[in-house]
């Protein structure tokens, strides 16, 4: 099992994922971004093959995806990059997000997976997946070794939540909002604490979550609530976006990005003798 959110020491705050779509930036550029990621300490990188029109999404990451697939971004071109930028990573892990119905359908689902395990790719996210293939899925991707990355809503049944979480080898998705990403939920994300100590008792990976976390003060809510992680997509997605607008630097402005949303670090007093 891959060590996802491991290297967090008290005081920390949550484990921080990003999520990007391959081929925004491009290939050559996001290989530098994704060492500084690991540079600046991030946790996760969650990052997707992009693809066309997806529901789950909002305009920020479905411009970005269409970029990406405009530069001829693939499931190929990205397990490629991985297996390339994974050797010189030290700290960051890398979960793959695919879409079934545009990347793995038309593929033999065992060998795919053996593939995705082969490229380096911490962990994987299928987004879409037919209710009626997931045990296939899990058993395959357990016989390749490839630790999985499962989803649930807050509004999920019981018997959905609990699948998702007794399932979860690299970590359990809870998307905060059933929308698309870039919104919160109208509570706010402190109203998600129940649905994490409801999940606690069916799994012993971490919990990560995720939509409408854009801010440090975001951040540090869903730390407060008990997951281990926080993902945050759209707000560092736009970020890229304004670069490719302006003509300004991707890598130093997705530096301030990261540490704008960084969690605060709150020392630890030593302990001292009687």
């Amino acid at each position: 099992m891959a060590d996802f959110f491991a290297h967090r020491r008290p005081g920390e705050g949550p484990g921080l994922a990003l999520f990007l779509n391959a081929g925004d930036p491009p290939l050559d550029v996001l290989a530098d971004l994704v060492l500084m990621l690991d540079e600046e300490g991030v946790d996760c990188l969650e990052l997707a093959v992009p693809f066309p029109e997806s529901v789950t999404d909002g305009p920020v990451i479905r411009r970005s995806a269409r970029r990406a697939l405009d530069r001829g971004v693939g499931l190929d071109e990205v397990l490629a990059f991985i297996a390339a930028v994974r050797p010189r990573l030290r700290r960051l892990r890398i979960a793959l997000l695919a879409d079934w119905s545009h990347s793995l359908k038309h593929r033999d689902p065992a060998g795919t997976l053996r593939t995705v395990a082969a490229s380096g790719a911490d962990g994987l996210l299928v987004h879409a997946l037919p209710p009626r293939l997931r045990a296939a899925h899990y058993a395959a991707a357990r016989e390749a070794g490839l630790p999985v990355v499962t989803t649930c809503y807050q509004q999920s049944p019981p018997p959905t939540m609990a699948e998702a979480a007794a399932e979860a080898t690299a970590y359990l998705y809870l998307v905060a909002h059933y929308g698309r990403s870039g919104t919160a939920p109208a509570g706010g994300h402190a109203g998600l604490a129940g649905t994490v100590s409801a999940l606690r008792a069916h799994t012993a990976s971490p919990i990560a979550i995720g939509f409408g976390v854009r801010t440090r003060e975001d951040v540090e809510t869903v730390g407060a609530c008990g997951a281990d992680a926080v993902i945050i997509g759209s707000a560092g997605v736009a970020r890229i976006e304004q670069s490719l607008d302006r003509g300004g630097d991707i890598i130093d402005g997705f530096r301030d990005f990261v540490g704008s949303v960084s969690p605060t670090r709150v020392s630890t007093p030593e302990r001292t003798g009687s």
